[in-house]
């Protein structure tokens, strides 16, 4: 389906859901909305759904040898939780060991950002991440950990405003090797 026609299917739904609510659809501030959330889920929040959207990797030879641990560390995340369609927000923290090639450093936040795009729940997320520069690099040697706040938990049910959840992917080096995964924990804060 193009995104267009998805753009004006959920259009058409969210207006209904609007009316479901209550909501006076004549009134001028609301009666744009259901085109504004269409568009808004097709074109950012779950943009990572569409495989176009695949960011393009720029990968080169790791002539300087570098042969130690590269961490991105701090980068924003921002998703929406499958089961109640509230955001997560949190930070990421990826690492890995060079087998020969290295990424451009950008690249790391836009794998992170493409899988956020979609609904999703943390745990799978952080695998994604991870298998995805492991395939990429071609290195058994990835790490990522992710702290966000689900608002599913902060704002309805429990609301538990103080909680965030943490959920780590080690392979190879980093699962294996205790100094290794020491000292990626030190680099990102947590030791």
């Amino acid at each position: 389906m193009s995104e267009e026609k998805k753009i004006e299917k959920i259009e058409k739904h969210f207006f209904h859901i609007m009316e479901i609510l209550g909501l006076d659809m004549n009134d001028d501030s609301l009666r744009k909305t259901p085109k504004r959330v269409a568009k808004m889920f097709i074109r950012e929040i779950f943009s990572g759904l569409d495989p176009k959207n695949t960011p393009n990797f720029s990968i080169f030879e790791n002539k300087y040898k570098y042969n130690q641990m590269l961490i991105e560390k701090n980068i924003t995340v921002y998703s929406t939780c499958e089961h109640h369609f509230l955001p997560i927000i949190g930070k990421a923290h990826v690492g890995y060991i060079s087998n020969g090639k290295v990424a451009g450093l950008s690249k790391i936040n836009r794998i992170v950002n493409f899988y956020a795009k979609r609904p999703q729940v943390q745990e799978r997320l952080t695998i994604q991440i991870v298998q995805s520069l492991k395939k990429m690099l071609e290195t058994k040697d990835v790490a990522c950990i992710i702290e966000a706040k689900h608002l599913c938990v902060n704002s309805r049910g429990i609301r538990d405003t103080d909680s965030s959840t943490i959920t780590t992917e080690l392979i190879g080096a980093f699962k294996k090797d205790s100094e290794i995964r020491k000292e990626f924990l030190h680099h990102i804060g947590i030791s």
